[in-house]
């Protein structure tokens, strides 16, 4: 009977923990599981009756009352993790760390997977054995976490010959994004790469963007160091078809033109092509001027016409050579508030630059930014044919120089009659019977906004400087702030920035003695004195 008294509730915890354990690992021995769990709970109770004298006594003792308290504490922080471990799953919430955040989305990528109208499913064809799966399981775990609209799954070719030929993949590391009936795969593991291909599957259709040729510019098919071939390529990365476009025998713009590039032209625009480019911007269009200096192109008249102001300089900038370039390859490293602008923090290089300014007088309703500014220790050279360049006080302009405008205007463009589209824009009138009297009404015209952007230099696209820092990227943020497609992005690929420290034998001799010997000792010794005092009470 003392041997029940005294060890009963050692047996019943022990019958308790048996229990569990056969739940948790046997769980077709459920019902001994619930015989034995319902002993351990009829022995608790058997030594509490057994022993309810001397848990009276002990219930007035003051270590009971200090041991009840630690009780309480550890039940209540137990309490406050279950709540917020239950508040943290239905509320997924997560944090980047790092410095460079090389965990998280880009900004620009979120706002492609927040802005998502339809379902996205993305089958990622990966074998087990693939050593790219987890960096592309870990990047479509970041997307899905910014929209319920995003759907994933991996699939092992090996194991899944049927998908693998429903879906044509004849390469390893395949990922294939749909959309409603449209398709778009890649072969990569790029933030870039995936969040363009999501941009193309769920685009109603592509925009064309077109280059102007006939005039000496550099081609879009050159892949050579001045050919814009890799403008080219970014472009239709990110969803956009590119052609060539020759204005000399046109008279009008192509109907499905987006935006018209002028890549530096060499000789000048014919007048036939100046009016038809100013009729386009009449009618609601987009251009990007980019112009060099030294270069007779008949753009200075046109777009002064406009409150943009083409100087017949050269930049010069101090700064470029302690980046690597020279005194003629200013870099720009601030930039004005606009929306091409936000969240830029690249420098860009434009090798042999013109400045470009804003006029005092500009047209009615003309909105017109600075984009890029080089820094105080340069200046625009007015002198082109001096063998030695210097800045000549009261000649020359000091700096800092604009290197880029972009201008925005609201124009009414004129409806046109469906019996009469072959007459040319005409207003379109309606007869509307009021009263038994005709009265006839003018039709107000639909209200666009014609947008263009000017450069002083071309070079800076060109297969040669492209991918130098952000020029592509601010090029590309420009083209799409025309086109009026924020969302179509250029991503800077993520680094990770070394962090390691040195250290001597001595401190890191010092330190593990720290944390093997000392810090697990002192936690030892204080839990023995405080064990050793409210043992003594």
């Amino acid at each position: 009977m003392n041997w029940l008294k005294n060890y009963l509730n050692y047996l019943s915890l022990g019958l308790l923990a048996l229990a569990i354990v056969i739940l948790t690992v046997w769980p077709q021995y459920r019902t001994a599981a619930w015989i034995i769990g319902a002993t351990g709970l009829v022995a608790i109770a058997v030594y509490i009756i057994l022993n309810l004298t001397e848990l009276k006594e002990g219930l007035k003792r003051r270590s009971f009352i200090y041991s009840s308290n630690m009780l309480l504490v550890i039940v209540l922080v137990l309490a406050i993790l279950v709540v917020l471990n239950f508040l943290l799953a239905r509320h997924h919430y997560r944090v980047d760390f790092t410095a460079s955040k090389i965990h998280s989305l880009s900004e620009q990528s979120v706002s492609v997977v927040k802005n998502l109208k339809q379902e996205v499913v993305i089958r990622a064809f990966f074998r087990d054995s693939n050593v790219s799966r987890q960096a592309m399981e870990n990047l479509l775990r970041n997307y899905a976490y910014h929209s319920s609209r995003l759907k994933y799954e991996f699939i092992d070719p090996d194991k899944n010959p049927g998908l693998v030929k429903k879906y044509d993949i004849t390469q390893d590391g395949t990922t294939v994004f749909e959309c409603g009936d449209k398709e778009n795969r890649i072969t990569t593991t790029s933030e870039e790469d995936i969040t363009n291909a999501l941009i193309k599957v769920t685009r109603a259709s592509k925009k064309v963007i077109y280059f102007l040729e006939g005039h000496g510019e550099n081609s879009i098919d050159d892949s050579g160091d001045v050919g814009y071939s890799t403008a080219k390529t970014e472009l239709e990365k990110i969803g956009y078809e590119v052609k060539k476009l020759s204005l000399a025998l046109a008279d009008h713009f192509p109907k499905d033109c987006a935006l018209l590039i002028v890549p530096g032209p060499r000789k000048g625009l014919l007048p036939n092509e100046l009016e038809t480019l100013k009729n386009y911007l009449k009618g609601g269009g987009r251009v990007f001027f980019l112009v060099d200096p030294e270069t007779s192109s008949g753009l200075e008249t046109f777009l002064a016409d406009y409150g943009i102001k083409l100087e017949n300089d050269l930049v010069v900038d101090t700064v470029s050579r302690l980046l690597g370039g020279d005194y003629f390859m200013p870099v720009v490293t601030e930039y004005q508030s606009h929306d091409i602008t936000k969240n830029f923090r690249y420098a860009t290089f434009f090798p042999l630059a013109r400045s470009v300014e804003i006029s005092e007088t500009r047209p009615e309703g003309m909105t017109l930014s600075s984009l890029a500014r080089t820094s105080a220790n340069s200046w625009a050279e007015k002198q082109l044919d001096k063998a030695e360049v210097t800045f000549d006080q009261g000649k020359d302009r000091p700096g800092p120089i604009t290197l880029a405008v972009v201008g925005s205007q609201k124009v009414e463009v004129k409806e046109e009659e469906e019996e009469k589209k072959s007459e040319g824009n005409k207003e379109k009138t309606e007869q509307v019977e009021q009263g038994g009297e005709t009265k006839k009404f003018e039709t107000s015209g639909i209200s666009r906004e014609a947008r263009l952007a000017v450069f002083g230099d071309s070079d800076f696209i060109t297969n040669r400087y492209y991918n130098l820092s952000g020029n592509g990227n601010f090029f590309l943020n420009t083209v799409n702030w025309l086109t009026e497609e924020a969302d179509l992005i250029s991503i800077q690929p993520r680094t990770r920035t070394p962090r390691s420290i040195s250290l001597t034998p001595s401190q890191g001799r010092f330190l593990m003695f720290l944390s093997v010997v000392l810090l697990p000792v002192g936690v030892l010794a204080a839990g023995l004195s405080i064990w050793l005092r409210r043992r003594s009470l």
